[in-house]
């Protein structure tokens, strides 16, 4: 992937030595031996040189369009479901190591943390199956749902828009995704038309984990035939942090001893990758196909000496065409087939290995409008292969098909939007069975959803709107078959295989106001769940074999059960101008809160987040601009029997930026992260009474739109 970049990119990095940049040199000489992060660097200054006599070009804007919320194109603030878009400059400030860090600031999402490496983002106090990931619209077929030490295959680094849907959105985008829908869109197939060079490059140094990281994206075209190729790499060392890594509830608890002040042992990593892909565009439509490759290799901090060692290849095959015809007016294929494996390593020597092979893609059709009725009709397939090996395989070789039928329809009636969608899948589990697993077992559901929403404005720059959702979720691999010893979490996990489809039914309600840059958004949720799906903690301790009673029973004992369960919480966020004569400043409000209930037992679901509330300046000037981030978060003592409560936090963030009087885009970028040098744990993480979010820190970079 490399040499086949530096081959595509050769015109810029030939220029870029004739004009014998000294400060290319000088920073590419303190790189690691990284090739992808040095093509990232020399690429940069390449810009940066050609800045020096290109001519002036107009600003670049992105759009604030949401391609996941909605299948009609639908503007973000016209929505019926709550959505959130990250993208452009504010997506770039935004930007951390992993998926869930990036997107922690947003209205009722939160992170897993589990370590610096790898973290999924938490929507509505909901994790794993029940957040369904994909990129460009394709669910990702890596093994992060699995277990919460696995990385998600994407890194924001290369993303050029996330949105986040809020609440059930299993009927365009995969049934299950109850608490929510995360869509990373990176553009490796071209969409458009392209007539001429575009791109950007970014590069990173410093944080609580001494990283160097960076990326360059590079689209061309001639208006018929485009083609991108993005490249990024990252290397951290140990995250440095406040105090101790254990906390001291947990050494109260249990006598564990406080060690390893001031760093996360075993947290570095390095990662790299990128993509190359090409499309034909047309004035109605695109057809394009890309390739793209991820690495990684990380510290699992669970588990001294112990790594994991990552990669996943990716192609993707995408194509729409509009204005067809007066009965099918838009036709979209979405094809994606991943070849996923990891091996965790043991002091360096292959241990438990994870493969997860598979593909998954959509055929959607919409119809021509009848009256004012405006719908999709869809067909999605999935099937994947997973397959661990190794002493710590918890889950047995395992077959997941499904094939689904979806509907979606929206009608306008003057100040009312009405939206409804229907669903019904057919979904198989086929485990191959094994010494530990027993017999080989099938199971086959038919999970139904459905829903309908409401959404009426005032015309006086207000609106409400209101969603129903009825949603059944087939069970995962790991709930029906899981048995065996998950160091990562310190359980000995045991599936039912006789799991019935999980049910729900869920109500959400937001109300929001609009002007200029001014915007209100408050939401409140409730969901009913028949008979929720969950790890339950028995209190036994047992070794690696499931026996209890000796010297090395350290693993907590947990059966999957089904039980009526209750979320409910809001979610608050809100921007207002306050000042603009000397520069613009905006202030911003946000706040969320779950509250997750066991209605068997009238105790609390286990690694919910606590109530959190935030505020923020923002101030533009010219070629200046600054924030200053504030975001409390409760301390959580309403926790499950088998956890401990976690203290609160105060995080405070601020970000400085310039922009360069350069005749191309180039903006230098100070950001300061927990300046009051809190103890920061999420007690939505499996580590977090062993395991610190970083230290107070400074990470500095340079980036580049061309």
């Amino acid at each position: 992937m490399d040499c086949l970049l530096r081959y595509f990119l050769m015109p810029l990095f030939i220029f870029e030595n004739v004009m014998n940049s000294k400060l290319n040199n000088v920073l590419a000489a303190q790189l690691p031996n990284t090739p992808a992060l040095q093509l990232a660097v020399t690429l940069l200054f390449s810009v940066i040189n050609f800045s020096t006599w290109a001519a002036p070009v107009e600003e670049i804007k992105s759009e604030s369009v949401s391609v996941t919320a909605n299948p009609l194109g639908a503007e973000s603030d016209k929505l019926v479901t709550p959505v959130a878009i990250l993208n452009g400059h504010e997506l770039s400030n935004k930007r951390e190591s992993t998926l869930g860090e990036t997107l922690n600031s947003i209205p009722g999402v939160t992170s897993s943390y589990f370590g610096p490496n790898a973290s999924r983002p938490v929507i509505r106090g909901m994790d794993a199956d029940r957040v369904r990931i994909m990129q460009n619209g394709i669910g990702v077929l890596d093994a992060s749902s699995v277990s919460p030490d696995h990385a998600v295959s994407i890194d924001p680094l290369v993303i050029e828009q996330i949105d986040v849907v809020r609440g059930p959105a299993t009927l365009l985008y995969g049934g299950g995704a109850v608490g929510g829908v995360v869509n990373a869109i990176d553009h490796r197939i071209p969409k458009d038309q392209l007539d001429g060079i575009t791109g950007r490059s970014e590069i990173r140094f410093f944080g609580p984990d001494n990283q160097k990281s960076g990326a360059a994206v590079l689209d061309v075209g001639n208006g018929q035939f485009a083609v991108h190729a993005d490249i990024y790499g990252r290397e951290t060392d140990d995250l440095e942090i406040p105090g101790y890594a254990v906390s001291s509830l947990k050494a109260k608890a249990d006598g564990t001893l406080l060690e390893n002040r001031g760093k996360l042992i075993n947290s570095d990593s390095k990662s790299n990758g990128g993509a190359l892909g090409a499309s034909l565009t047309f004035d109605n439509g695109y057809l394009g196909l890309s390739y793209a490759n991820f690495n990684a290799n990380y510290g699992t901090v669970a588990e001294r000496g112990v790594r994991i060692d990552m990669k996943s290849d990716r192609w993707d095959f995408a194509s729409e065409f509009k204005d067809l015809g007066n009965i099918i007016s838009r036709a979209k294929i979405r094809f994606a087939y991943d070849n996923y494996q990891h091996v965790e390593l043991a002091d360096g020597v292959p241990g438990t290995s994870f493969k997860n092979k598979g593909y998954e893609g959509t055929l959607e059709l919409g119809h021509a409008k009848i009256g004012l009725l405006d719908g999709v009709i869809g067909y999605q397939f999935h099937n994947s292969d997973f397959e661990a090996l190794g002493d710590e395989a918890f889950v047995p070789k395992t077959q997941t098909s499904s094939q689904s039928l979806y509907l979606y329809e929206e009608l306008p009636i003057e100040s009312f939007k009405l939206s409804t969608g229907f669903r019904v899948e057919s979904a198989m589990v086929d485990s191959a069975g094994g010494t530990k697993f027993g017999r080989a077992n099938s199971r086959h559901f038919t999970p139904v959803n459905g829903s309908i929403g409401v959404l009426y404005d005032f015309k006086n720059n207000w609106s409400v709107t209101s969603n129903y959702n009825y949603t059944e979720r087939a069970p995962s691999k790991n709930e029906l078959f899981a048995h065996g010893p998950h160091l990562a979490t310190k359980q000995y996990l045991t599936g039912d295989q006789q799991l019935d489809i999980e049910r729900s039914n869920s109500l959400d309600a937001q109300v929001r106001w609009k002007l200029g840059v001014n915007s209100l958004n408050i939401g409140a949720f409730y969901t009913r769940f028949n008979n929720f799906v969950f790890d339950q903690n028995s209190g036994n301790l047992v070794d690696a074999d499931g026996v209890a009673g000796n010297s090395g029973s350290t693993l907590l004992e947990a059966f999957t059960k089904q039980v009526p369960a209750i979320f409910k919480g809001f979610e608050a966020e809100s921007s207002t101008r306050i000042y603009d004569t000397f520069g613009k400043l905006d202030l911003t409000l946000r706040g969320d809160y779950v509250r997750a209930t066991n209605k068997n037992s009238g105790k609390p679901l286990p690694r919910i987040p606590p109530l959190r509330l935030g505020a923020g300046l923002r101030y533009q000037l010219e070629n200046f601009g600054a924030r200053f981030d504030i975001l409390h978060a409760f301390k959580q003592n309403r926790h499950d029997d088998f956890e401990l409560e976690t203290d609160g936090y105060t995080d405070v963030s601020a970000l400085l930026t310039y922009k360069l009087p350069t005749k191309l885009h180039l903006e230098l970028f100070a950001k300061a992260n927990n300046l009051l040098n809190e103890e920061i744990r999420y007690h939505t993480s499996y580590l977090k009474d062993i395991s610190t979010a970083g230290e107070r820190s400074l990470l500095v970079g340079l980036r580049a739109e061309y």
